[in-house]
C-alpha cells in the first residue's frame, strides 16, 4: 500500500495513544466490577457487561484511524494476469440454402443475430475480427480490426439478406474451400501490413491466438476442402463450425421455379459439419441447440487459452473511499453500544451535521 499524502500519517499517533488509554480504562473497569461484586450481597446473580460503553470509544478510535488513513490518500498496488487477445475470422455461408426459413426469419438472418452476440461478447481491447462471405466465390468484407463500429456497421447492412442474389448461378454453390482460403488471405494480409509498417511492430495483437468460425448449413459443398484445412492447420488456425438450420429443412426459394425448375429442399448437414470441425482442429456447435452467448463465450475462451498469458500487469487502486466507508461503519457500530440518551442525541446531531456538510460539498 502506498500513500499519496503521507504527511497525514503522523496523526495516527493520537488514536494510538488514546488506544493505550482505552486499555487502561478497561483494566480499571474490570477491577471496579470485581470490587463491586465482592462487596454487594443480593439474592440473584448479577452480571456486569465486560466493556459497557467503552466499546463505543473503541469503535470511535477505529473510525478516527480510518479517517486519517483516508486523508493520506491510500492506494493499493494490484497485479493482474494479462491475457492475450483473439483474432476471429468469420467465414459466413451466403449460398442459396441460407435463404431457407426453417429457423426464425431465415438461416442468414439467424446467423447475423449470432454474429451480433459474438461481437457483444468480445473485449475489443486487443481482440480483433475479420469476415469473409462465400458461395461459389468468396468476398472478404472486413479485414482484421479491433474497431467494434466497423464490425457492427457491416452487420447492420448485412442483417436482412445475403449479398449473393438468388438470381445468380454462383449463389447455388457452397465452395467452402474458397471461404477458408480467403480467411487465410485475410490473416496473411494482416501479417504483411504489420511486417512492412514500423508503426505496427511489436503491437499487443501480435500475440493474439487465431481461429476460424465457419457458419453454414453444410449443404452441397464443393471444392477441395481438405487442401484448405491443411493450410489452416499449418498456420495453426483451428476451425470451429457452427450449424444453422434444422434436420427437417425447408424449400430453397427459387425465383425460376415457375419456369419449370424443380423445388430443392435443404436441410442441416450436421454430420458433415462435425467432420469438418474435427478435421480442422476445432469444435462443432449448433445454433438454437445451445444459447448464442454460450457458443460465443466458449469459442472466445478456448481461443484465448491457446495464446496463454502475457505476464503480470501492475496497477493501482484508490482506497480513499474504502477507508472513508470503514470510518462510517465503525462509527455506526459504536453507536449501538451507547445507552445514555444525551450521548445518543449528540451522536445523532453530529451525524446530521456531517451529512449536510458532505452533501453541500458533493
Amino acid at each position: 500500500m502506498n500513500f499519496g499524502a503521507p504527511g497525514f500519517l503522523p496523526l495516527l499517533a493520537v488514536p494510538g495513544v488514546l488506544l493505550l488509554l482505552w486499555f487502561w480504562q478497561v483494566w480499571r473497569r474490570r477491577a471496579d466490577a470485581r470490587a463491586f461484586l465482592q462487596g454487594r450481597r443480593v439474592p440473584v446473580h448479577e452480571r456486569v457487561p465486560f466493556f459497557g460503553e467503552l466499546l463505543f470509544w473503541f469503535f470511535l478510535l477505529a473510525a478516527a484511524t480510518s479517517a486519517i488513513l483516508a486523508l493520506a490518500r491510500p492506494t493499493a498496488v494490484t497485479s493482474l494476469i494479462r491475457t492475450a487477445g483473439v483474432d476471429l475470422v468469420i467465414l459466413q455461408d451466403g449460398s442459396s440454402s441460407m435463404h431457407v426459413t426453417d429457423v426464425r426469419g431465415n438461416r442468414w438472418q439467424r446467423s447475423m443475430k449470432f454474429l451480433r452476440t459474438l461481437g457483444e461478447s468480445l473485449r475489443w481491447e486487443n481482440d480483433r475480427v475479420a469476415m469473409a462471405l462465400f458461395a461459389h466465390l468468396a468476398t472478404p468484407q472486413i479485414r482484421l480490426t479491433k474497431d467494434p463500429n466497423t464490425y457492427f456497421f457491416f452487420l447492420d447492412h448485412l442483417q436482412e439478406t445475403s449479398p449473393f442474389r438468388l438470381e445468380d448461378d454462383g449463389t447455388w454453390d457452397t465452395n467452402t474451400e474458397r471461404g477458408i482460403y480467403w480467411g487465410l488471405r485475410l490473416i496473411e494480409k494482416d501479417e504483411e501490413i504489420r511486417r512492412n509498417n514500423p508503426a505496427h511492430k511489436a503491437a499487443p495483437e501480435d500475440d493474439n491466438a487465431r481461429a476460424f468460425i465457419l457458419i453454414s448449413d453444410g449443404q452441397s459443398w464443393s471444392g477441395e476442402v481438405a487442401k484448405s484445412l491443411a493450410l489452416s492447420q499449418e498456420k495453426g488456425v483451428p476451425l470451429n463450425a457452427i450449424g444453422v438450420g434444422t434436420t427437417v429443412g425447408g424449400i430453397i426459394p427459387d425465383p425460376l421455379r415457375g419456369q419449370g425448375q424443380p423445388a430443392i429442399r435443404s436441410f442441416l448437414n450436421r454430420a458433415e459439419l462435425s467432420r469438418l470441425a474435427t478435421a480442422g482442429g476445432g469444435r462443432y456447435f449448433e445454433l438454437d441447440r445451445e444459447s448464442d452467448r454460450d457458443i460465443a463465450n466458449t469459442i472466445i475462451e478456448q481461443t484465448r487459452r491457446q495464446a496463454g498469458t502475457r505476464g503480470l500487469q501492475e496497477g493501482t487502486r484508490d482506497l480513499y473511499w474504502n477507508f472513508l466507508y470503514a470510518a462510517a461503519g465503525f462509527l455506526g457500530l459504536g453507536v449501538l453500544f451507547l445507552r445514555d440518551r444525551v450521548a445518543l442525541a449528540l451522536q445523532l446531531s453530529a451525524a446530521t451535521a456531517v451529512f449536510i456538510f458532505v452533501t453541500a460539498i458533493f
